[in-house]
């Protein structure tokens, strides 16, 4: 877990970023509606629980800076026993004085009158500009009043690019988990199964390890769905003979893992998969291979489509040069997307890959990033080779940048040919 006082360091590292005589403000994410009076679980908004670690729907952060000092304010929402009959326990103010370290604790229906108070004498004020969010709305007219009206999650956002070793722990923890889902549906007899059998096995091993959500739906498709990129139906047959791309990943106390792996539905690789596997996974080894501070995320894109395309006209996919068919961005009809993404508190982190300048932003010791190469061919793609139509392979892996290179933090995962074929034994 992470304890209250690198909280308070993340809000005192914030606060630094604002200019003085200023208030700066961010809620908590509002209860989603899943059809008519009723709710999904409710997840907290990511930059808010970056900021707090505040679990609580209806609540807030106040930053009030002068020239002399910070002051921190969180509203909560107030203890009703009737609706805590209802919906649950809440922690309120006396408690939360307790729990975080925040100057002044507050119920949420004194924001209205504590934000007047506080904003007569501010020149600038920090908050969530492109926000939906109800509360957000409601304080638009009183910026108007503000010399300087500034975006507050670019800052935050630039604050997640690198983790902390409690937050790496976490992420840790995720994977380990994530691995035990990917195992147990490797091991499993699928004659007879559907996609979504192989789901339910999934999400029963995330549930049973304490992770109570996963970090995104489960992608498990069979044979051509692999071939579509966001592919969540999950309700077709495992065909014996054909592969399934599994892209699974739990949320552990927040923080997400994202795996990939495709794996025969009997057990056993034809030739043809084991081409296209192995070309696939000969790239994402060697871009892995590949990080370490300093390094570009366009340096690996770059040589992660190299690799991909030289192996596609070896197999007779595409023709001619690698040179011409990079410049003619053939190789894009069949890998379509980019080579990763940071991952933390969200599979897709939203933090900055470019700088104010527009720069990129090279790799740096803590950051956590995705590597994951694919190749997807249709099965109505006559361009190709019959053997290899129908086939949509990606290998994707949680990588953490170090010091001096890297930390595949999904090694344990079994990938190779040899490893994925050896797990699936115990039931062919």
């Amino acid at each position: 877990m992470i304890k209250e006082n690198e909280y308070k360091k993340r809000r005192d590292s914030l606060s630094k970023s604002f200019l003085k005589n200023s208030i700066a403000v961010i809620f908590s994410a509002p209860e989603a509606t899943r059809s008519n009076d009723t709710h999904h679980p409710y997840r907290q908004d990511s930059n808010f629980y970056y900021l707090s670690g505040f679990k609580e729907d209806n609540a807030a952060l106040m930053f009030i800076k002068t020239k002399e000092s910070v002051k921190t304010l969180l509203f909560v929402q107030k203890k009703d026993k009737t609706l805590e009959l209802w919906n649950g326990k809440r922690l309120g103010t006396k408690e939360a004085k307790k729990r975080f370290l925040v100057d002044e604790v507050y119920e949420i229906d004194e924001f209205k009158e504590i934000f007047k108070a506080s904003i007569e004498d501010k020149k600038n004020i920090y908050f969530e500009i492109n926000s939906k969010k109800r509360a957000v709305k409601k304080i638009l007219k009183s910026t108007k009043l503000f010399k300087e009206k500034l975006d507050i999650i670019p800052l935050i956002q630039k604050m997640r690019l690198v983790k902390s070793a409690a937050e790496i722990k976490l992420i840790k923890k995720s994977i380990a988990i994530t691995a035990k889902a990917h195992h147990r549906v490797m091991s499993m007899n699928k004659e007879g199964k559907y996609e979504y059998h192989l789901q339910a096995e999934i999400e029963h091993e995330f549930k049973n390890n304490a992770a109570y959500s996963d970090a995104y739906t489960s992608i498990v498709a069979c044979g051509n769905s692999a071939n579509t990129l966001h592919y969540i139906k999950n309700n077709k047959p495992l065909v014996d003979g054909e592969l399934i791309l599994i892209d699974a990943g739990c949320e552990h106390n927040y923080y997400a893992s994202d795996i990939t792996r495709t794996i025969p539905v009997n057990g056993k690789f034809s030739e043809a998969q084991k081409e296209l596997y192995n070309l696939v996974l000969d790239t994402q080894l060697k871009v892995i291979s590949m990080i370490k501070p300093q390094v570009l995320r366009s340096t690996l894109q770059e040589k992660a489509e190299k690799l991909l395309t030289k192996g596609m006209i070896k197999l007779a996919i595409l023709k001619g040069s690698v040179k011409k068919a990079i410049k003619e961005k053939k190789h894009k009809k069949y890998y379509p997307h980019g080579i990763g993404h940071w991952m933390g508190i969200d599979v897709h982190d939203p933090a900055p890959y470019r700088d104010k300048k527009n720069k990129e932003i090279a790799l740096k010791e803590g950051m956590v990033l995705t590597i994951e190469p694919g190749l997807y061919i249709d099965k109505d793609d006559k361009s190709v080779p019959k053997k290899f139509r129908g086939i949509g392979i990606r290998i994707e892996d949680d990588i953490l940048v170090t010091k001096d290179g890297y930390e595949n933090l999904s090694a344990s995962i079994a990938k190779s040919i040899e490893e994925v074929e050896a797990i699936s034994a115990k039931f062919f």
